[in-house]
């Protein structure tokens, strides 16, 4: 399995993932299902946005986009999804730390991800891959302007500033 920057013709076969509205809801917070590939590659035309697949030979297996915050010095995976042939097979840990490690080499020591908090699987797996609850009180402070109270989770492999210190649930 490789990770390698999203290509427009993958537009085409990462919207035809989610099976239902409730997931679409869980994995971009977006209403309308189905996603269409319009929406998707139109995530590509934010500046701070890196759309990545993981891919094994051509076939993609999962989709995620680091949101690099320069002002904050941070950034944030997001809108990570896996092809539902692929669920279960260490994929997604494997697309976590690959977009994870695009942050890092793009000079960000701290890396943050939010959490559908029905999202049971990728709450799993993100911890699988290193990543742990930022502090209750931070995840409070963040969750105020959000129309869900997320799960926000720090990399733990990360840097270890103030904000990201890591607390329990």
């Amino acid at each position: 399995m490789d990770l390698r920057p999203f290509a427009p013709a993958d537009a085409a076969t990462v919207p035809r993932w989610p099976v239902s509205a409730g997931e679409v809801a869980m994995w971009c917070g977006l209403r309308d299902f189905p996603v269409t590939a319009r929406v998707v590659a139109g995530w590509q035309l934010d500046p701070d946005t890196r759309g990545h697949v993981l891919v094994e030979g051509e076939a993609l297996l999962g989709y995620g986009e680091v949101w690099c915050d320069e002002d904050e010095g941070e950034a944030e995976l997001a809108r990570i999804i896996v092809a539902p042939d692929a669920r279960g097979r260490g994929a997604g840990r494997r697309l976590v730390r690959g977009l994870a490690g695009v942050a890092l080499r793009a000079g960000y020591a701290e890396i943050f991800m939010r959490v559908h908090p029905e999202n049971a699987a990728a709450l799993r797996c993100y911890r699988r891959a290193g990543f742990l609850p930022v502090n209750p009180a931070l995840a409070a402070e963040w969750n105020a302007p959000q129309p869900v109270s997320y799960v926000w989770l720090r990399d733990a492999g990360a840097g270890a500033g103030a904000a990201g210190a890591a607390g329990a649930l």
